[in-house]
């Protein structure tokens, strides 16, 4: 058993579904709202958002995909409709525009909005199963993992984080990771489409 555990871990894979989850998540573009939260009097529980978030992302990666399954949809065509969720979210963080609006009713600071829709929301959702038409398995829930510690580090970090970056290294970081999910989009898209025209020609 343990053979077969190493046989799948890919540490290339893992690298990449690390990049791409930390880009979708954006726990460092969500430290000017966390620290907002914090001078609001809105106290936010690092672990508690943390294991929250964890619990309904992993529930999701495992459990999206009988959810499709119901719907008569598959991964490729899930993946596609995800890259462009992806680029849209991307062009966000590039342009410093807001074409998802968070207009929900709630106001419990550490539920919403952190856990949702700024950590579990439906940009990380897609992207996980997106993920899941390329990678195994194994490399992006030890991804997605690593992923969770760095957020909570950086909850439960804020203030030092910001002094330590500063306003121009969040927005630099920002944009950086901007190109890189709009890079990501494209090329979810290009290799799924190609995957769903063989299987209509097929």
């Amino acid at each position: 058993m343990p053979t077969s555990v190493l046989s799948t871990f890919d540490f290339q894979q893992t690298i990449s579904a690390f990049i791409i989850l930390f880009a979708v998540i954006d726990i460092i573009g969500s430290i000017p709202i966390l620290i907002n939260l914090r001078e609001n009097g809105r106290k936010v529980n690092a672990l508690q958002a943390t294991l929250i978030s964890f619990a309904l992302m992993l529930g999701f990666f495992y459990a999206g995909t009988y959810m499709l399954a119901l719907f008569h949809v598959d991964i490729a065509s899930f993946a596609v409709a995800g890259a462009f969720v992806i680029f849209l979210m991307s062009l966000e963080m590039i342009l410093d525009v807001e074409i998802f609006k968070n207009q929900g009713p709630i106001k419990e600071a550490t539920l919403v909005p952190l856990v949702f829709p700024l950590l579990a929301g439906a940009g990380a959702f897609t992207t996980l199963l997106s993920l899941r038409a390329e990678y195994h398995p194994l490399n992006i829930i030890i991804a997605l993992v690593l992923n969770m510690i760095l957020v909570y580090f950086v909850i439960s970090q804020t203030g030092r984080i910001q002094r330590f970056l500063g306003a121009g290294g969040i927005y630099i970081t920002r944009k950086f990771f901007g190109i890189i999910l709009l890079a990501v989009s494209v090329r979810m898209f290009m290799l799924n489409i190609k995957i769903l025209i063989a299987s209509v020609h097929g």
